[in-house]
């Protein structure tokens, strides 16, 4: 059965490419009736002018590499191969850079939202080196190129696309201006046009939210994010799950995200060593990773899945995770020399 469904993906995305291929020579969306259709919906539901996106969309372009580029996402290596990514000495260091920066700004979240200076430093390290890598794709082209030419995901991004439109009329912005990654994903943290509309947070107070520049809103908005996602203050993220003999190996195979199992009932199956300070009434899953040699298993706690949210990706959290406590551990070393 896979194998014909991946005959079928593959299909899609080389009609995808010719699609592509051909609005982009064409130049002129505004020929096609699947724009034409989103423009009256645009205009009906939500006041737009029809000229005025016309315009806008005589000058968006479909792009190619965008179809390539989602095509290949880095979830899809293995964990030995997905870590070396991310967890790089030069992250680490930026990272220590980032968090002395912005000492204040990560305190002030961590007690407004509880979340722990280190994973919002470890989120925006991995999503954008701390804003060095924030995407040199045009939003619109992104989103209209995914919207309209990427058949697995068109419904996803044109939803997008509709917040897109929504978000840069609500902060005055001209929508042609900002860049992103080539799914659409826009400053600091990488926020997706829906996610911005819903958590992004003016956190210094300057009547603006402002992710592309400024490092308060994006640490605010980060915290913000996490926090309306369930992030639990004071409480552990993961820990690697040690196995006995009489681990129940069924658990071994699970891959949802979601905490199903208390902690008293994975004690009781077989693994060991969990901190004590972990309550037996806390639900966990079973995160299975692929090392090089082995498979590693892990707790995935509230706040594990918490992080999932904001990348459904178990890889994604863990690498954040590990990120962020390196950061940690790091600065604590370098705080210590100095002191």
């Amino acid at each position: 059965m896979s194998q014909y469904l991946n005959v079928s993906k593959i299909f899609l995305t080389l009609v995808s490419l010719s699609l592509v291929s051909t609005a982009a020579i064409a130049g002129d969306l505004n020929k096609r009736e699947d724009i034409q259709l989103f423009i009256s919906e645009m205009q009906q539901k939500h006041n737009f002018d029809k000229t005025t996106l016309e315009k806008l969309f005589s000058k968006t372009r479909m792009q190619p590499s965008i179809i390539k580029a989602i095509s290949r996402p880095a979830e899809r290596k293995p964990w030995h191969a997905y870590r070396p990514i991310f967890i790089t000495q030069s992250r680490i260091d930026l990272g220590v850079d980032f968090w002395n920066e912005h000492a204040d700004l990560l305190t002030q979240a961590q007690q407004r939202y509880g979340v722990d200076p280190e994973i919002i430093v470890g989120i925006i390290g991995v999503e954008t080196r701390y804003g060095r890598h924030t995407g040199n794709y045009r939003v619109i082209d992104a989103l209209a190129t995914l919207g309209f030419d990427y058949p697995p995901r068109a419904k996803f991004f044109r939803s997008e696309l509709k917040h897109y439109l929504l978000m840069t009329r609500e902060e005055n912005v001209d929508p042609l201006s900002l860049k992103g990654s080539y799914a659409g994903a826009m400053g600091k943290p990488q926020f997706i046009s829906s996610s911005f509309r819903s958590y992004a947070i003016d956190f210094d107070n300057d009547g603006k939210r402002d992710i592309w520049n400024n490092s308060a809103d994006a640490i605010g908005s980060v915290a913000n994010y996490l926090s309306r996602h369930g992030w639990k203050r004071g409480e552990k993220v993961t820990q690697q799950l040690s196995l006995s003999v009489s681990t129940d190996k069924k658990l071994l195979k699970e891959k949802g995200l979601k905490p199903k199992h208390s902690i008293a009932s994975l004690r009781q199956k077989g693994f060991i060593k969990i901190d004590k300070n972990i309550s037996d009434n806390a639900l966990a899953a079973v995160i299975n990773l692929e090392g090089k040699t082995a498979s590693e298993h892990w707790l995935g706690l509230n706040n594990f899945y918490a992080i999932t949210r904001y990348n459904h990706s178990a890889l994604y959290a863990m690498a954040v995770y590990q990120l962020a406590q390196e950061i940690r551990q790091r600065r604590q070393s370098v705080n210590e020399q100095d002191a």
